[in-house]
């Protein structure tokens, strides 16, 4: 029925126009965001879990940094003690030097000297190989009863470090004496087992280093397939969104036309009147 009180056409026209628009909006707001998530409403159960995997993904980043400096750490107690394997095979070597029958009171003198020296060194070695200035290897860090590293998502997800004490005294070489034969004989058992104790600690500390290599690679690994996941529920298909917005332009365009033309029908339907 033909009204100029209630415009029905037009009002139908502004209806679509802004549902039109709106299309437009969201379509432009996705492709500018790059996210098919701009707003809870476009879907929820979605953004939940993107928001979650965001969050793994985050912790993950700071697993591989926790990983590398723990690898630093480990490869740091590592050089210290290399240089302390050093001093013992020197020291022992010394030992036996003056264990021999062809050395002369006098020549134990000066070796012990230089044995003596070497003693204190190991200590210098295991108290100055520091990071962040707490010494690893002298047992008055948090190290020598061991210090648990996040390296995964999850507050369980945790590798320990543990570092030996390499101080001269915990190896019992510190009360060596070689200024005597039957002294540097005796010192040489010591030595051995100093030896073997310090080849042990690096051989704990390689395999701990070994653990968190691996772990670092799976982190890299699990970072990669979470952001893959995450892509796939929230980063908007450009080409479908693209088609959206062209068919929400041109719908918009179309009820622009009709709101004009259905503005102009009472003036029409007043001519009746004329």
């Amino acid at each position: 029925m033909p009204a100029i009180s209630t415009n029905t056409a037009a009002n139908a026209a502004v209806r679509y126009l802004n549902i039109n628009s709106a299309q437009e909006s969201s379509a432009l707001s996705k492709l500018s965001s790059g996210s098919r998530i701009t707003s809870a409403s476009d879907d929820a159960a979605g953004l939940a879990i993107s928001t979650r995997i965001s969050s793994d993904v985050t912790t993950l980043q700071q697993a591989a940094t926790n990983a590398s400096q723990a690898t630093a750490i480990l490869q740091t107690a590592d050089g210290g003690a290399s240089n302390i394997s050093d001093i013992l095979a020197r020291m022992k070597s010394l030992a036996s030097e003056s264990s021999s029958g062809t050395t002369t009171d006098s020549s134990r003198a000066y070796i012990n000297s230089e044995f003596s020296q070497l003693t204190s060194e190991i200590d210098s070695i295991a108290s100055g190989t520091r990071y962040s200035s707490q010494s690893l290897l002298d047992g008055s860090s948090v190290f020598s009863s061991g210090v648990s590293v996040l390296v995964g998502s999850s507050s369980s997800d945790t590798i320990t470090i543990t570092l030996s004490s390499l101080t001269a005294s915990s190896l019992g070489v510190s009360s060596l004496d070689v200024s005597t034969q039957s002294g540097a004989t005796s010192a040489l058992d010591t030595l051995d087992t100093a030896i073997d104790t310090v080849s042990a600690a690096r051989a704990s500390i390689g395999a701990q280093e070994s653990r968190f290599n691996f772990s670092s690679d799976s982190i890299s690994t699990q970072t990669q397939n979470l952001q893959s996941a995450n892509s796939a529920i929230k980063d908007v298909d450009i080409a479908s969104e693209q088609a959206t917005l062209s068919s929400a332009e041109v719908k918009t365009q179309a009820a622009v036309s009709a709101e004009s033309a259905a503005n102009q029908m009472p003036q029409y339907l007043l001519k009746l009147l004329g």
